[in-house]
């Protein structure tokens, strides 16, 4: 029964990427008169969208599966030697961090934008919240990736999870640069795209380690 919990977790690694990724393609397709790339992913979910529960329900399914995913995560990372992970008993702060970003995920789905594209003036104090929480989220999955690479190099005996460390390393900055240059110029022509990207890379690392988890044989002894 436990296993079976622990791999449901798991899973929901796989769901919740997917199904955000999936929202706001789908919302983005669906906002008439503009094109996919000038709306940002949060923009999606403001009032005059149309459709704006696709992509509210695409932060909160996130949200949850990243809580859900981070848990069995950092119970693998401090699991017994027999584990898939080699874990030693120190899970480091990563797992947490994910799970710190679901529960952020959720909340930047709730306090929405006031507006699906970006306008000058006063905004909303939810707006304001909203722009600082992504803020948030971004920085913590750029170092989410960094430490999970440090993680997995404490365990040289692990060949197949020290081969994810460069891995992760390249994805954490490939994510930092993409962030970079879309806050660099928030309303620019390819900042719906930038911002795309900086979203969809770590969101691809945690699919993959999940994919990793459902699949581990069962632990043993």
């Amino acid at each position: 029964m436990k296993d079976t919990v622990a791999r449901a977790c798991a899973a929901a690694g796989i769901a919740g990427p997917v199904v955000f990724t999936g929202a706001w393609v789908v919302s983005s397709l669906r906002q008439t008169g503009h094109r996919a790339a000038d709306i940002q992913v949060s923009g999606l979910a403001a009032p005059d969208a149309r459709d704006p529960w696709i992509m509210i329900a695409g932060f909160l399914v996130l949200g949850g599966c990243s809580v859900a995913f981070g848990s069995v995560l950092h119970d693998a990372l401090r699991g017994t030697p027999h584990d898939a992970l080699g874990g030693r008993g120190h899970a480091g702060p990563a797992p947490r961090l994910i799970q710190g970003a679901g529960v952020l995920t959720m909340a930047a789905g709730l306090l929405r934008r006031d507006h699906m594209l970006l306008t000058s003036g006063s905004v909303s104090w939810h707006n304001h919240a909203h722009d600082v929480i992504s803020a948030v989220i971004y920085v913590d999955l750029v170092l989410a990736q960094v430490l999970l690479a440090a993680r997995f190099g404490r365990d040289p005996g692990r060949v197949e999870w020290l081969a994810w460390r460069p891995w992760l390393l390249i994805s954490a900055a490939a994510t930092a640069a993409a962030l970079i240059a879309f806050a660099s110029d928030t309303s620019g022509p390819g900042a719906g795209i930038l911002q795309r990207v900086a979203v969809s890379i770590p969101l691809a690392v945690i699919a993959a380690l999940a994919v990793r988890l459902v699949t581990r044989p069962r632990a043993s002894g």
